[in-house]
């Protein structure tokens, strides 16, 4: 990665690579050259090759310049989420076992140095912002006044990055993405290619997969990426129309909520050329209001932390493969889906999701038992998705294996029932969550958040929306109203919390033993 950031501040110079809300302005050039300048004040405190250090920093230019700061080092950068809990921000760090821990003493805040000996802790005060006059910032005690930075021996295989899971229980675990495991996610992006960058926005946190492994890519793209601090709908529209903003790329329940955004149609979108829909599942309602919303073509991408890359489909493919799947292997990728023995499966059988390529991580920081459990006996990751092919080489996800639940002896996948109901016109988001029942065993409960100006649907208007595509044992038997749908620090729906309000009083509740 060292390489590609000295590459691209001399093809890029005073680009604009981020804009921040604050004004600060950090170019291709300046984070080569304060990256530099930090490289060198980190390695005179002893950091160097296969150190681990911890960025508890907010997203955007400072922890940009540090993690190419530390990629020139040959240090291993590991990215904690600032949207995390203290709790589990020092869950993170004691997973790393960093040597140093930079951060900002909000986000060190809760994680008590004294319990890390090995440890060094540096806060810092990031109120400037970067730009033109001292392209570092707040980072400047780190920094040397020269930039004098060793080379490093080329090695393909060395760590670059620790890239923590995000699940909802248990113990955070650290994928290791090494530099070739950078250049493989890079040659599926872009094709290793330069240029072609146009505008975007950026919200989701840089500790997480976009930033950390796709880092190299980004670069080479060139484009301009408008930091938002904290997301919102009306905020995110303002910047589409003012910065001319050329791709939307998000999770789906952002994209959802720019669209139904009471501003949305006085909003000049014209500038979108591409929509791209990952980080969770796209309903075909969703896809077919995006494309008309923003009058360009969407496509959807699959995978997950430790695939690196995955599935997906493209801008020119039927408008069908976008709706009704998450579309194809991804150039390298070897996809299967297999059987709980590890066995392959015939296409329409549903079974585990499992990739494999050149991108897929190298294993779990210092967790060989749970790299073992994580990889199959080909070295193919198990996704924990359940899913299945057709005949096309699509993949169908019929939703986690962990979250399907058993109905009078019935499987039931709440993906699929979910994505029938989000396509009726007075709902804006809904989960289906499994609640005990003392006649059938378990029975879905469809949790509604009820479009903007809308009354909330009742449970026989979702049941009788749904029952012409789903059979009787898969349509909601209660429902529960909420303003909105809880999630995880990824914006992902927290299903753990979903289960607790779904056990709660529902609004309304059908009698199982008067389905049809």
């Amino acid at each position: 990665m060292a390489e590609v950031v000295r590459d691209a501040g001399r093809r890029y110079g005073t680009h604009p690579l981020y804009v921040t809300e604050d004004g600060g302005v950090l170019s291709y050039s300046q984070l080569d050259t304060g990256s530099d300048r930090l490289a060198a004040g980190l390695g005179r405190r002893g950091i160097g090759v296969g150190d681990v250090v911890a960025l508890l920093l907010p997203s955007g230019p400072h922890y940009a310049l540090c993690y190419a700061a530390l990629a020139k080092l040959g240090a291993i950068t590991a990215g904690v989420n600032e949207r995390l809990s203290p709790p589990e921000r020092g869950a993170c760090v004691s997973v790393a076992s960093p040597r140093l821990v930079i951060g900002t003493p909000a986000l060190l805040d809760g994680i008590d140095p004294a319990s890390k000996a090995d440890t060094e802790f540096v806060a810092l005060e990031l109120s400037s912002p970067v730009g033109d006059d001292d392209a570092l910032g707040g980072l400047a005690p780190l920094a040397a006044a020269d930039a004098d930075v060793p080379a490093l021996d080329p090695d393909p295989d060395r760590p670059v990055a620790i890239v923590f899971t995000s699940g909802t229980t248990g113990m955070p675990k650290g994928a290791v993405f090494a530099g070739r495991q950078l250049d493989a996610i890079s040659e599926v992006d872009g094709g290793r290619r330069w240029g072609g960058g146009g505008t975007s926005i950026s919200s989701t946190p840089f500790a997480h997969l976009g930033t950390m492994t796709k880092l190299p890519q980004v670069l080479r793209a060139g484009g301009t990426s408008y930091v938002m601090a904290k997301w919102s709908a009306a905020a995110a529209l303002e910047l589409v129309e003012r910065r001319r903003i050329t791709t939307i790329g998000g999770i789906p329940t952002q994209v959802a909520l720019m669209l139904r955004h009471e501003r949305f149609t006085a909003t000049d979108v014209s500038s979108v050329g591409l929509v791209a829909l990952g980080g969770g599942p796209s309903t075909a309602s969703l896809v077919r209001e995006a494309r008309a919303g923003f009058g360009a073509p969407v496509v959807v991408r699959y995978t997950c932390t430790e695939a690196g890359v995955g599935v997906g489909t493209m801008p020119d493919d039927p408008d069908e493969d976008a709706e009704e799947t998450v579309g194809r292997a991804r150039h390298g990728v070897e996809l299967t889906v297999r059987d709980e023995a590890g066995g392959p499966l015939a296409g329409g059988e549903v079974g585990e999701v499992c990739l494999r390529s050149a991108a897929t991580m190298t294993g779990y920081w210092r967790d060989p038992g749970a790299t073992a459990a994580v990889f199959t006996a080909d070295g193919a990751v198990r996704t924990g998705d359940l899913g299945y092919l057709d005949d096309r080489g699509r993949l169908h996800l019929s939703g986690r294996a962990k979250e399907m639940y058993v109905r009078g002896g019935y499987n039931v996948f709440p993906l699929e029932v979910e994505s029938v109901l989000e396509g009726h016109p007075q709902v804006a988001h809904v989960a289906v969550a499994p609640r005990a029942d003392p006649v059938m065993g378990e029975i879905g409960v469809a949790v509604v958040v009820a479009r903007h100006g809308h009354d909330a649907p009742t449970l026989e208007a979702l049941r009788d929306f749904a029952g012409a595509q789903l059979a009787a044992h898969k349509l909601p038997e209660a429902v529960v109203v909420v303003h909105e749908l809880p999630r995880t620090a990824m914006e992902k729906v927290d299903r753990r919390a979903l289960a607790e309000i779904a056990a709660g009083p529902p609004h309304e509740r059908f009698s199982p033993s008067t389905a049809r």
